[in-house]
């Protein structure tokens, strides 16, 4: 019983199952039938959307293409007007220049003809010229055989007495002429120069003379001489031997005087003494070892002053040996004028001459800064200043031009540049100035005489002179008792002579001039 209730119940539970399977089937198969439909439904509105879309999409770009059509097809048909338009406007000029050219081709047509009756008239003058120039070369030869025979001339010696007699007369007139344009030329030239100068040396400020040949030294007291002093004079003695420089110590009070002709020298002693009274150890090995540190300061301190000489004046690319020259020349002195202010004033009135004379300022700046780089070479030298420049010039790749110029300003070359005599005047402006340079008057002119009286002293001269503060003697010498080769003779002799014979500085060119005068009287 149990047991039949119990398979019962399964059948009852299998029953049920397989019911709610089939009925759960049948709903799923509903629901997925439905939407299938809102699926279709859906899809054909959105077909019938996106169809519709589309008509309106190919509407716009239908309207737009249609617009942009009528655009290009009025700009094409604007080109096409405006084409046209210069098509017709080449056809006018076309047509005028034809119209033109045709004219032309008659006016010359015309011209044309007028020039065949022209020539046709020509050739038949020519004939009558022909003709009658038969007829004068015959009466021309009659004529002459005539003068031949009158003259007793033949016809090539009358030509040829006729053409010396022109040509006599045209070389007078030309001699002439010649000498009148250089007699103004000179004038001119005269005129130009003085007023270039003029305005070169007052656009130029210069130092009056200042240099000396002895240097005081300050002493803060009095004591301080006996230091220098040293026990016995061993101090000074010292002193003096490791620097060349003479020693004053006089009754001046808190001052002693260092003397010496050599700047340089004097200057290292007064550094030394300035070092030496500073720190208060005098003794003769401290001496030499102050002395030897300031003559390598001063070597640096001769560097700057050439560095900052040239940095003011603006020249570029100068060695570094030549630089070291230029500090040199602080510590030189010519005459009592000190060498580098010289220079520079030399560079400056050269720069200006230049400039007036449309020549490189930059040249003749550079030359002048250089034109007595000789007098302060390390080393000793038989060759003149002016020479020994040029060489060191040449040596450390200065411009010929420079070269020339340095070598030439005191004439012991020859002048193969333009500014080479502007170097030299500009050398002489600046050492005759007043004030520039201080000597002796009495002495000055003692030794102006003496050149003088031994140029004199010869026989068939004149007149005697010295210029350029007795640089320079020009002697003129009597033409009918000297010939040139006399006087080349007299020139060497004189020189000889005052070599031998005088004490001067530097040089002393000798000229002898011999004047032949040729005087006619036109009556």
């Amino acid at each position: 019983m149990e047991i039949a209730l119990i398979i019962a119940c399964v059948l009852l539970a299998i029953v049920g199952t397989a019911v709610g399977f089939t009925l759960g089937k049948k709903s799923i198969k509903s629901q997925n039938e439905e939407i299938e439909a809102l699926a279709k439904k859906n899809a054909e509105t959105i077909t019938e959307n996106a169809t519709k879309e589309a008509e309106r999409v190919k509407k716009e770009k239908m309207l737009e293409a249609k617009e942009f059509y009528l655009q290009e097809k009025a700009k094409h048909e604007q080109s096409v007007n405006d084409r046209n338009a210069k098509v017709v406007e080449k056809e006018q000029k076309a047509n005028q220049l034809q119209q033109s050219l045709n004219s032309k081709t008659e006016g010359l047509n015309r011209k044309e003809k007028e020039v065949d009756e022209i020539r046709n008239n020509l050739d038949k003058q020519l004939a009558l010229v022909n003709t009658r120039k038969e007829q004068l070369d015959k009466s021309h030869d009659e004529m002459v055989k005539m003068l031949e025979k009158v003259s007793g001339l033949s016809k090539d010696e009358a030509k040829s007495q006729l053409v010396a007699s022109m040509k006599k007369d045209a070389e007078t007139e030309a001699m002439s002429s010649i000498k009148t344009i250089m007699d103004e030329a000179k004038i001119n030239a005269n005129k130009e120069a003085k007023k270039i100068v003029i305005q070169t040396i007052q656009r130029t400020a210069a130092e009056h003379t200042i240099e000396n040949t002895v240097s005081v030294f300050n002493l803060e007291s009095d004591e301080q001489k006996g230091q220098i002093i040293g026990r016995e004079g061993r101090n000074i003695r010292a002193i003096e031997n490791a620097t060349g420089c003479e020693i004053v110590v006089d009754d001046t009070p808190e001052a002693i005087i260092i003397s010496g002709f050599d700047p340089i020298r004097r200057e290292i002693t007064r550094l030394a003494l300035q070092r030496l009274t500073a720190d208060g150890r005098i003794h003769p090995a401290r001496i030499e070892e102050v002395v030897e540190k300031t003559k390598k300061q001063i070597d640096e301190h001769i560097r700057e002053i050439g560095e900052r000489t040239v940095i003011d004046l603006g020249i570029q690319g100068l060695h570094p040996e030549l630089v070291r020259y230029v500090g040199r020349m602080r510590f030189r002195s010519s005459y009592g004028q000190n060498l580098l202010q010289h220079s520079r004033e030399v560079a400056n009135l050269c720069a200006t001459m230049a400039s007036e004379l449309g020549l490189s300022p930059k040249l003749a700046k550079r030359a002048g800064l250089l034109h007595d780089i000789g007098k302060v070479p390390d080393e000793e030298s038989e060759l003149s200043h002016a020479l020994l420049g040029a060489k060191l010039c040449e040596k450390y790749g200065e411009h010929p031009a420079i070269v020339n110029a340095v070598g030439a300003h005191h004439d012991e070359m020859e002048m193969k540049f333009v500014i080479s005599p502007i170097i030299q005047a500009c050398d002489a402006i600046s050492g005759a100035r007043p004030g520039a340079r201080r000597e002796m008057m009495e002495g000055y002119l003692k030794r102006i005489g003496e050149l003088e009286t031994l140029a004199t002293s010869y026989d068939g001269v004149d007149k005697a002179y010295a210029i350029q503060a007795g640089r320079e003697l020009r002697v003129i010498v009597e033409s009918d008792k000297v010939s040139d080769q006399k006087a080349d003779e007299l020139s060497f002799e004189i020189a000889k002579k005052i070599q031998d014979e005088m004490t001067y500085p530097g040089q002393i060119k000798v000229t002898v001039i011999r004047e032949k005068r040729a005087v006619n009287i036109a009556r």
